[in-house]
């Protein structure tokens, strides 16, 4: 075994092992896709809070039947019940894996320092999880109190103060939940701090429902009216938002829809005429045309693992990020959205900066290569499978993502960036999530998994099989473990695409798309929380 081979391995075996932590890691981290539902919600709230008068129009009218339903406030009420119990399940198994962690401490047969590390990390989890219980726990007694549920709400919050009933100055969410119990009681108990108490915990629709309680006890009716007011602007605008978010999706899954069953259809019909580069059915086409791989399998092997796993996984998040920032005396920690969203920008270059190095470097001395390999060519037919591949994956990751979520139940974590999106409200900021999620990722996974391993493999695999492997890597590299089936999913479309149209752009563009759409649905239900 030479040198190379032995370095190869033991990288292998690092990146390996960090993959695997990250994906037990993200098992009991909660989904960007629960959160997308409350958030969706809470638009849902403030849209039926919407009257119709003055400028009202039938078109706006329609869209608000149509996408809040005949009963929002009871669906929330279900949607957050459902999340408070899911939440608190998670916790108490985060809660129990803490406690089995400090024996293992003393134990010589593993290493303190990644214990240390292991259970400082569900320290941060169980605090994270503690503190959205509480949130969830504030906003769920509102929805019972505005059902008429008084007495269930009150039992909400004070579960919520029974668990810090030692240190009630431990949360935040501790102070305004004996607000709330207050002026939901019979008779109401006024606090002194109620209404900078309201504003600081809550947001959205559920401050609107506080603050117009208390404003109403008080007697202040200038301030409700002023605050029944905004909410009107505020429900207006949360219509015209669920109009895009539900809208648009919609109509892009029923054509992608009938598009899929289309060329299934043709398929079945000219199953005569496969795998013929310019005729016969679409979904055959280049079907079984392999590439000409002028590399074994070791250089496949030296690129994932050094370019893209050593790189991006130890190189860069443990070596050159950490001493840049110490020589420029910088705690991301402290970074506000827009510097976060640089930072993150500017980690994603050096990390394609240094894979697609490692890639070059790799096949440079089997320069020239052969015909087709990273093909782009801007006078193809490539945007029409771009956007077609788009269209036809929307239903198919949408079925599988359904069926992954009845396993998962909201948890097995996200990619970090998307709470980053849906929470911000810095345009500057999102125009850099936007650089970094619809062009550079694209161009640089797109290079990586269609125009170097996929292909590569088909010296291995028949074409179906590249895809699907390629498909399984390409998810498995975004290290969220309840994301791998819609990942993969997704990837089988994209390495479909590119071996039919046989152009990178396509599925570039298929992925920018993609990316672009969960951005826009990330930015828009942002505003369901201000």
């Amino acid at each position: 075994m030479t040198l190379k081979r032995i370095i190869l391995g033991i990288l292998t075996a690092i990146a390996i092992a960090l993959v695997g932590l990250s994906l037990l890691a993200s098992w009991n981290e909660p989904q960007i896709q629960s959160r997308l539902e409350l958030y969706q919600t809470n638009l849902l709230l403030h849209a039926s809070e919407w009257q119709g008068e003055n400028n009202s129009s039938a078109n706006l009218s329609s869209a608000r039947n149509n996408i809040i339903g005949s009963d929002p406030l009871n669906t929330a009420l279900t949607q957050y019940q459902e999340a408070r119990d899911s939440t608190q399940k998670t916790l108490k198994i985060t809660q129990s894996q803490l406690k089995e962690i400090p024996p293992t401490l003393v134990s010589k047969s593993e290493n303190p320092a990644i214990k240390s590390a292991q259970k400082k990390a569900v320290q941060e989890l169980v605090i994270q999880q503690s503190t959205l219980l509480n949130e969830l726990e504030l906003r769920l007694g509102i929805l019972q109190a505005t059902s008429g549920k008084n007495d269930e709400a009150i039992q909400t919050w004070k579960s919520l103060v029974t668990r810090y009933k030692t240190d009630v100055d431990a949360d935040p969410s501790v102070a305004s939940a004996q607000v709330l119990t207050g002026i939901w009681s019979n008779p109401p108990q006024l606090l002194p701090d109620a209404e900078p108490r309201i504003q600081k915990s809550l947001d959205g629709w559920f401050r609107y429902r506080a603050l117009a309680q208390l404003y109403k006890l008080q007697e202040r009716s200038k301030e409700l009216v002023a605050l029944q007011a905004a909410e009107q602007v505020t429900a207006e605008q949360a219509i015209e938002k669920l109009a895009i978010i539900v809208g648009v999706p919609a109509i892009s899954l029923c054509i992608g829809t009938v598009l899929l069953v289309g060329l299934t259809v043709q398929w079945l019909l000219q199953r005569k005429q496969l795998d013929q580069a310019d005729s016969g059915p679409l979904l055959a086409r280049n079907g079984s045309l392999a590439w000409d791989v002028p590399w074994d399998g070791e250089i496949v092997w030296q690129v994932l693992v050094v370019g893209f796993f050593f790189v991006g996984q130890i190189l860069i998040p443990y070596l050159l990020l950490p001493v840049s920032l110490a020589v420029l005396k910088l705690n991301p920690a402290t970074f506000d959205p827009r510097e976060k969203a640089f930072y993150i920008f500017a980690t994603y270059l050096l990390l394609s900066a240094g894979g697609l190095s490692v890639l070059y470097f790799s096949i440079k001395s089997f320069f020239p290569l052969p015909d087709g390999w990273f093909r782009i060519n801007w006078r193809g037919n490539w945007f029409l499978w771009g956007f077609g591949g788009y269209l036809v994956a929307l239903p198919l990751v949408v079925v599988v993502s359904l069926i992954n979520q009845q396993f998962w139940q909201g948890q097995g974590g996200s990619n970090p960036i998307l709470p980053i999106v849906l929470e911000g409200r810095d345009n500057v900021a999102l125009a850099v999530f936007f650089g970094t999620a619809a062009i550079a990722a694209p161009v640089f996974e797109e290079i990586v998994f269609r125009g170097f391993l996929l292909p590569s493999l088909t010296r291995y695999l028949p074409v179906s099989g590249a895809i699907a492997a390629s498909a399984f890597l390409f998810a498995v590299a975004h290290l969220s473990v309840s994301e791998i089936l819609p990942l993969a999913t997704l990837g089988a479309v994209l390495g479909f695409v590119y071996t039919r149209s046989r152009n990178l752009l396509a599925p570039m563009l298929l992925h920018s798309l993609w990316n672009s759409g969960t951005l826009l649905s990330l930015f828009l239900l942002g505003g369901g929380a201000s």
